[in-house]
């Protein structure tokens, strides 16, 4: 668990410091920031989405996932618990679901974070963690000065993502193959290529009802296992 716990306080500290320039940031200047994360989170995304070369699964999980979630309503659900955040923290805690759904996205998908917790909890292997903890610091600090304190809370995602990762490594080593890895990959990275748009406001995607279409790529292939 060191890794994940090192990547926590790494995204800690780099949302802290982002907040104390928030404040000092006139309107123009934070506006300007947010369309440049925005392109570059669509960057991001884009570059994750790719991995996939077998695009039916991915299409298949991201339109199931996406009906189960609406179905579930996590969009709304979250958007009550971030205002009942708010609610607590008054000013500081403005817009804190956009910044919490935002960067524990952008966090938790991706090769680093599984390969990295697997590697952490079958070897005691943190390095790729820790790799990652010095990238999702820096991008901390740049997404807290625009998102405000969700980003903060996106630590939490992150804790309970790879830290289930890392213990139940000995389970997960034989279902997280790398075809799975890269559907979730593929998967994720359209979702966060969705919030660079929502960022940009150019379209408002429901990516909260979207998440469960990251989980779909194991139950994919353990059917198609089943199958064949």
């Amino acid at each position: 668990m060191l890794g994940t716990i090192v990547n926590c306080l790494a995204i800690i500290v780099g949302a802290g410091i982002g907040l104390c320039l928030r404040g000092g940031l006139e309107d123009r200047y934070s506006r300007i920031i947010m369309s440049a994360i925005g392109l570059a989170v669509i960057l991001i995304g884009l570059k994750a989405a790719f991995k996939a070369e077998n695009l039916l699964p991915v299409i298949i999980c991201l339109v199931a996932g996406s009906f189960i979630g609406e179905l579930l309503n996590i969009e709304s659900r979250l958007e009550k618990m971030g205002r009942l955040i708010e609610g607590r923290m008054a000013k500081n805690g403005k817009g804190l679901t956009q910044g919490f759904v935002t960067a524990s996205l952008v966090y938790c998908v991706g090769a680093m974070a599984i390969v990295g917790s697997l590697e952490s909890g079958l070897a005691g292997n943190h390095q790729t963690l820790f790799a990652k903890s010095i990238l999702d610091g820096v991008t901390a600090v740049i997404f807290s000065a625009s998102l405000g304190i969700g980003v903060m809370f996106s630590a939490l995602s992150v804790f309970l993502y790879q830290g289930t990762i890392t213990l139940g490594a000995g389970y997960l080593k034989t279902v997280m193959t790398p075809e799975v890895v890269t559907q979730v990959t593929s998967v994720g990275g359209l979702l966060i290529t969705a919030i660079g748009f929502n960022l940009l406001r150019i379209q408002n995607f429901k990516i909260g009802n979207m998440l469960p279409a990251l989980f779909l790529p194991l139950v994919y292939n353990a059917i198609v296992t089943i199958l064949n």
